[in-house]
């Protein structure tokens, strides 16, 4: 069984800086594309930033220079530090990867979730 365990999550003030982790357990053959989506109340989940498995990324143009997106393959863990926050990035942040298991074709997983709440 593959899980997504996120991390990292809380309340910050404007302008502050959070860390959130993403670690991929169980029977993992491969991880393609990893990502991170958030999703505030009221509002569909929609991706923040995208990175390949052989390091290229994406941004969403709202994050773009304030994010960043990273990922260790030898930890099967994905990482986004996140600078400048403002209180539009409040929402619930979710891991989501592309894995393949043994014997099985890929498919996508997701964490838990982790809020993030910036207010003064």
């Amino acid at each position: 069984q593959v899980q997504l365990v996120e991390s990292g999550g809380g309340l910050v003030q404007p302008g502050g800086s959070l860390r959130l982790s993403c670690t991929a357990s169980g029977r993992i053959s491969f991880i393609n594309t990893m990502a991170w989506y958030q999703q505030a109340p009221g509002r569909q989940r929609t991706l923040v930033a995208s990175i390949t498995s052989g390091g290229s990324t994406n941004y969403v143009d709202s994050v773009q220079g304030r994010f960043t997106i990273s990922r260790d393959n030898n930890k099967n863990a994905v990482y986004l530090q996140m600078n400048s926050l403002k209180p539009e990035d409040t929402a619930v942040y979710y891991c989501n990867a592309d894995i393949k298991a043994p014997f099985t074709t890929s498919r996508y997983y997701w964490g838990q979730g982790t809020q993030v709440t910036v207010s003064s």
